[in-house]
């Protein structure tokens, strides 16, 4: 039985991912235009859709909305009831029928027409009803749900849902969204929160920062290490530029090479050219960089002089991951 199972949700996963893949080629002109449309709508993009592809409007207008494109959804079976009074001229429209042939979504095209509201139409069915009324159409067709009897929207929300996201995604890229912007979308969220860190915000800098000579003696690294407790000191040349950094593991392979500890420099210790990062960088970013073994990253300015130390238990604190 496991088997069976097993098999029918590998059926499942594999018609999705050819649904999405299988969209890649239609990615032609009027995704140009749809694009265009949206990124010079001087309102807001009004998302609509009826069922499962009014489930997937939703979803698709919440990203739009917190990735920089103004939009909210429009119940098309209460717009029919007044809500249509939330649409105005300057508006666009992105509509979702696999069928093309809704009857709500085919009940709102007059007032939207009367508002001059051009509309997108995210469709299986590019020579629907819908279709020919639509400013540009996005064909997301599927040559089968990934429902066992083909019936149950599956395959079909896949794709819907993987254009809109490219969609928003093309915008997002369009509008130069920084993270920060993205933080300032996101004040509460996980996300935001990640976004919302600096380097500068958490690095350990002034006496915090363990910091040597190169013609500083090795045990003098040593203290420095032990009194400010980050497990490694910055070694820096004559102009105060970072010549390289000392770590616990360099002192614990230069003891199982046998030393000699006694007549040792730091410049003789450090390892050159460490991986660096900038103050104002995000921690999300320091984090990447630290992928591996590295527990700690330097913070230089322009001239490689080091500003600060971050280690990955500041990262961690903070709960950027």
């Amino acid at each position: 039985m496991s088997r069976d199972v097993r098999a029918l949700a590998e059926r499942v996963l594999r018609l999705e991912a050819d649904a999405i893949l299988g969209v890649i080629p239609k990615l032609d002109e009027r995704f140009d235009k749809a694009v265009a449309l949206l990124h010079a709508c001087a309102g807001r993009v009004i998302v609509s859709g009826m069922g499962k592809s009014g489930l997937v409007g939703r979803k698709i207008a919440a990203t739009l909305a917190s990735t920089g494109t103004p939009a909210f959804f429009l119940h098309p079976a209460e717009g029919v009831h007044g809500d249509i009074g939330m649409v105005a001229r300057g508006d666009v429209v992105l509509a979702l029928s696999n069928s093309g042939e809704t009857d709500e979504m085919l009940a709102i095209l007059p007032p939207l027409k009367r508002l001059g509201v051009p509309i997108v139409l995210l469709t299986g069915h590019p020579k629907s009803t819908l279709a020919r009324q639509s400013e540009v159409v996005l064909d997301v067709s599927v040559s089968e749900e990934a429902c066992p009897i083909n019936l149950a929207p599956t395959s079909s929300t896949t794709a819907a849902l993987a254009m809109g996201d490219a969609l928003a995604m093309v915008l997002l890229d369009l509008r130069g969204l920084r993270a920060e912007d993205y933080a300032a979308l996101h004040p509460r969220g996980t996300l935001g929160w990640r976004a919302l860190f600096r380097v500068g915000d958490l690095m350990h800098t002034g006496d915090a920062m363990p910091a040597v000579s190169e013609t500083a003696a090795l045990a003098e690294a040593v203290q420095e290490m032990t009194r400010k407790g980050l497990g490694m000191t910055t070694v820096v040349d004559a102009d105060g530029r970072l010549a390289g950094v000392i770590t616990d593991g360099d002192l614990r392979r230069l003891h199982l090479r046998g030393g000699p500890f006694e007549t040792l420099r730091a410049g003789d210790v450090a390892t050159r050219s460490p991986r660096t990062i900038g103050a104002d960088d995000l921690a999300a970013k320091a984090l990447e960089l630290m992928e591996g073994k590295i527990t700690s990253l330097v913070v230089v300015d322009e001239a490689q002089r080091p500003r600060g130390v971050v280690h990955l238990h500041d990262i961690l604190r903070a709960k950027i991951i």
